[in-house]
C-alpha cells in the first residue's frame, strides 16, 4: 500500500510521477486498459524489458494500487495482472497522451519531409 503520510504532505504532481514513474510503467498499464493478462503476454508486449524489469514494475504498481494481482492457486502456476479502479480511471490520461503522441509523430513526419525537399 501506499504511505498515505507521503501522499498527504506531497502535491498532486508529485504523487502521479512517484506512483507512474519509471521506463515501463506507463507501457505496461497501456498493454492491461483493455484486459487482464498473464506475465508471459505482459512480457511478450512489452518488448525490450527483462523479466526481472518486468516483475519490478509490476510489483510497484501494485504496492499503488494500481494494478492486481490474481494468482489461481493452480499448477502450472497462473496469474494474471489487471487494473484496478484507480488503475481504470487513467485512461482519459492515456488517450490525451495517445492523441498527443500521433499529433507530435505527425508534426515531425510533415517537418522532416518539408527539410528533405
Amino acid at each position: 500500500m501506499m504511505d498515505t503520510q507521503r501522499v498527504l504532505c506531497n502535491c498532486p504532481i508529485d504523487v502521479a510521477v512517484q506512483a507512474l514513474s519509471g521506463k515501463w510503467k506507463i507501457i505496461i498499464l497501456w498493454k492491461l486498459q483493455e484486459k487482464s493478462m498473464r506475465f508471459g503476454e505482459l512480457k511478450r508486449a512489452v518488448s525490450g524489458i527483462t523479466e526481472k524489469m518486468l516483475i519490478q514494475q509490476l510489483r510497484e504498481l501494485e504496492q499503488h494500487e494500481i494494478i492486481y494481482r490474481q494468482d489461481f492457486q493452480e499448477m502450472p502456476l497462473r496469474v494474471e495482472y489487471s487494473l484496478t479502479e484507480q488503475g481504470r480511471k487513467l485512461r482519459p490520461a492515456f488517450d490525451a497522451l495517445w492523441q498527443w503522441g500521433q499529433e507530435y509523430i505527425q508534426h515531425h513526419h510533415q517537418e522532416n519531409l518539408a527539410q528533405s525537399s
